[in-house]
């Protein structure tokens, strides 16, 4: 009786097959977020980001239970503005602000460089607003072209300002220490596709920001987003500024922000070539007795079994892998089958 069967490399066996999968960066694997939510601690007195969550993690009950980050969002200053303390340390305060615009410089910006550029300016810029996703929603990258994001803020009604990279009318992105990088512009995905209402270079401004998809990182140049209505930054020296909490309020209002998320999938296939000569027989009690005998006489001469599943073993015997079939497969001397084993990594 046929107990393991060695796989042919060369026939059996077709490895490194890539694949590119999109899907939904939010919890459930959706796309879409219109409602926002945060710790009702945060963003209220000194903290210089907010984690938000798609369901309200002070409810109580089982909302709080299921309740899950889902970003990140806060205000950087290079002088500390927005924040309590002064570069003296004269004053009591951690600088906050200042402490978070150096670690996404150290991050993303080349070794030398101090301050982000945005389009338009000469000179680098003392602060930003961000938004962040963690590396295990956003698995390998944010997918560029397929995020849209609604600001409300002074001067805009709800759905006032929305944003989307350039990719889909930039065929040689930036490429830094970072990865790649897009400008954020006015637009829409709305249609299905990146439509993008002004070029970076036309906007009044420059750009909105810049978005970082191999890091998941979304930065917005408040002095743009002031100039077209959007919310003001409040640049007070040793002050919290409440900026985290006011462009929290900015895309709560906005009640929109959809993303995607794209990985590269590889896979092995492994084809189980189950002739006609092998398999027939089980050691399940059912096929056959203590002694050997078949327990149904319509098994002499014309056994049958049901594949039900496919164990993958090396070379030590060991199971490193089971594939259960959808159905059990019928079996016989006059029934050959070639089950395909799909493993992605």
């Amino acid at each position: 009786m046929s107990v393991f069967q060695r796989f042919d490399e060369d026939n059996d066996v077709v490895k490194n097959q890539r694949t590119i999968v999109s899907s939904g960066v939010f919890t459930g694997g959706s796309g879409t977020l219109t409602s926002f939510f945060s710790q009702s601690a945060q963003g209220a007195s000194t903290g210089s980001y907010i984690d938000v969550y798609h369901q309200n993690p002070t409810a109580g009950g089982a909302t709080a239970d299921t309740a899950e980050i889902q970003f990140s969002l806060g205000y950087a200053n290079y002088l500390g503005s927005g924040s309590a303390g002064n570069v003296t340390k004269l004053n009591a305060g951690g600088r906050q602000t200042t402490a978070l615009y150096r670690q996404f410089a150290n991050v993303i910006l080349p070794s030398q460089t101090s301050k982000f550029t945005f389009t338009n300016t000469t000179t680098g810029s003392n602060d930003f607003y961000f938004i962040t996703f963690q590396r295990a929603r956003q698995r390998e990258k944010i997918d560029p072209g397929n995020w849209e994001l609604v600001l409300s803020g002074s001067g805009n009604t709800q759905g006032g300002i929305r944003l989307i990279d350039d990719s889909g009318a930039t065929t040689n992105p930036t490429v830094n220490e970072a990865g790649r990088v897009f400008n954020i512009v006015s637009g829409s995905i709305g249609s299905g596709t990146a439509v993008t209402k002004t070029a970076a270079s036309s906007q009044t401004g420059g750009a909105y920001g810049l978005f970082y998809p191999d890091l998941g990182i979304i930065l917005l140049h408040p002095h743009t987003l002031e100039l077209n209505g959007g919310l003001k930054a409040n640049r007070a020296a040793d002050s919290y500024g409440d900026n985290p909490h006011n462009f929290f309020l900015s895309v709560a209002s906005g009640s929109y922000f959809q993303v995607r998320r794209e990985e590269e999938i590889s896979s092995t296939n492994f084809f189980c070539r189950v002739n006609n000569q092998k398999f027939n027989f089980s050691n399940n009690p059912t096929f056959s007795d203590t002694n050997g005998d078949l327990t149904q006489q319509t098994f002499v001469r014309d056994p049958k079994t049901f594949v039900t599943q496919v164990g993958l073993y090396n070379d030590n015997n060991d199971l490193l892998a089971v594939a259960k079939v959808s159905k059990p497969l019928l079996k016989s001397y006059s029934r050959e089958a070639i089950i395909k084993v799909k493993l992605d990594f």
